[in-house]
């Protein structure tokens, strides 16, 4: 396989046709402060999206993102928790993005190393640079949530949209005067072709 650097991300290539993008983070936290922002429902909903997780190995969840592009579309994954070790390990696998995994590990008393992962099968065109750009706004409001923050969701477009769109040229996509609508239509294209390529489906931010 082969490793590509990313700003603040990297894509790992696998062999199989499957990547894997991944993002360190070092959050002034404690550990525990850190687990319990990425699995209790109140506080994910501050950051990432609406959550119903059955956390214990197996369990079900269903994670729907919470923002939206202009014409509303947003994203709902649906699958279960394939590993777990609180308050260090957290990983889902899902009808999209594949493999969702947490880790953590403490760094010094009061801060927390966060390594995010997404493996699935390597998406199509400006997908991966738009799932590499969500990604990055994703952590950088869970960044913002435990400092105290909350996204607001109904302006998501307004206020963090400009900043994805820096994300997306860093990452490689292309800039248009109508990105919304690109992925929009590329979305919806794939999911016109079924549900095998349910891990390829994206909107901005997502």
């Amino acid at each position: 396989m082969s490793t590509q650097t990313q700003p603040d991300g990297t894509v790992e290539r696998h062999d199989d046709g499957r990547v894997t993008l991944r993002y360190e983070r070092r959050l002034a936290h404690p550990l525990a402060r850190v687990w319990a922002a990425i699995t209790e429902p109140d506080e994910l909903a501050r950051w990432l999206g609406a959550a119903d997780y059955d956390l214990r190995p197996g369990g079900a969840v269903v994670l729907r993102w919470l923002n939206t592009d202009p014409e509303g579309n947003s994203a709902v994954l649906h699958g279960t928790i394939s590993a777990l070790e609180p308050p260090r390990l957290l990983e889902l696998a899902g009808d999209i993005h594949g493999t969702l995994r947490w880790e953590l590990r403490a760094d010094g008393d009061d801060a927390t190393r966060l390594t995010f992962s997404s493996t699935l099968a390597e998406p199509e065109g400006e997908v991966l640079p738009m799932s590499l750009a969500g990604w990055h706004i994703h952590l950088d409001h869970l960044a913002g949530a435990l400092e105290g923050g909350t996204v607001d969701w109904p302006r998501w477009y307004e206020l963090h949209y400009p900043a994805w769109q820096v994300h997306f040229a860093r990452y490689g996509g292309t800039r248009s005067d109508e990105p919304a609508r690109t992925a929009s239509a590329s979305a919806s294209a794939t999911a016109a072709r079924g549900a095998s390529d349910a891990s390829a489906r994206y909107s901005p931010g997502v």
